[in-house]
């Protein structure tokens, strides 16, 4: 992948310089205090009123904790490779491509993009959607209009998925970036609004359509990373549709428990995710996305 020669996204917030265990020093801070306030009516009100304060600053993207936490001692955080530093770069050209794509591509819609943040982070981080831990993997959050990601993962595609290359780790940007352009759409709302009162089956099914059209999104980008920017290269097609197999619901279950249960796929078949990426690939079309149609191929069965 030809990227070194991208622009630059200024929308990267490195946050590797504070550990999970910031959030954890601030939260053994405050408990310190609940035997005392539970004590009396007017410490257990105190209580509640913070409760409700925090949940709601929580929701505008304020964590309260990394406030009350102590200040982290920098000389004694992990230091940052070369290696880091040059994915550091990475990241943000291919951040920066996905802006100038979906930017040109909402003006044809008639539509403004506003631009996540991408939120680097080591080991576990805080946002609106809750506190997450690295092994829960990369994840947009719609409360926040931020992408997380532990460089780390780079890693695990690698040694464990067995799906390394600079155009899988793009892709992994991309399809995350795909859920903000969902958010942003109002796609995520109905999604959510249609999950509403439905059993668990159902929910997985609905979620399955809208992880494939985050694939295919992705798939959009890479469309004109390589028309417009020159920066798809021999094999790098491969390499994606090589990542987009390796975390396929029944590849990933099969590995770890040595049965496939369609019925709890949250993501799609590795058939699936790499035939909506190619899709979106091939076409460059945000209405050839259409997950949500009935059909089979999209993961209505």
């Amino acid at each position: 992948m030809d990227w070194k020669g991208g622009r630059r996204s200024d929308n990267i917030e490195d946050r590797r310089d504070y550990s999970a265990a910031g959030a954890g020093a601030g939260l053994g801070l405050l408990l310190r205090f609940v035997p005392f306030l539970l004590q009396t009516k007017f410490g257990r009100g105190l209580l509640v009123v913070g409760v409700l304060g925090y949940f709601g600053l929580r929701a505008i993207g304020i964590d309260v904790l990394n406030l009350a936490a102590p200040p982290v001692d920098k000389s004694a955080t992990q230091p940052i490779s070369a290696e880091d530093k040059e994915l550091v770069d990475f990241v943000s050209v291919v951040l920066g491509n996905t802006e100038d794509i979906w930017t040109t591509l909402f003006q044809q819609m008639g539509r403004q993009y506003q631009k996540p943040k991408l939120v680097l982070f080591r080991n576990g981080v805080s946002s609106a959607c809750g506190f997450a831990q690295s092994a829960m993997g990369p994840f947009y959050c719609p409360g926040d209009n931020k992408l997380y990601i532990d460089l780390s993962f780079y890693q695990e595609m690698k040694n464990k998925l067995g799906a390394p290359g600079d155009f899988a780790q793009a892709y992994v940007i991309a399809h995350e970036v795909g859920h903000h352009v969902q958010n942003l759409l109002g796609i995520a709302a109905k999604v959510n609004q249609l999950q509403q009162g439905k059993d668990q089956a159902a929910v997985n099914r609905l979620s399955v359509k809208q992880e494939l059209q985050a694939d295919c999104f992705a798939g959009i980008w890479g469309h004109y990373a390589n028309k417009d920017f020159r920066m798809i290269e021999e094999g790098d097609l491969e390499e994606a549709l090589n990542a987009a197999s390796a975390i396929g619901d029944d590849h990933l279950q099969e590995q770890a428990q040595g049965r496939i249960r369609p019925e709890a796929f949250t993501h799609g078949t590795s058939k699936q995710r790499m035939e909506w990426f190619k899709r979106g690939m091939e076409t460059g079309d945000v209405k050839a996305c259409n997950t949500f149609a009935g059909s089979t191929s999209n993961g209505n069965e």
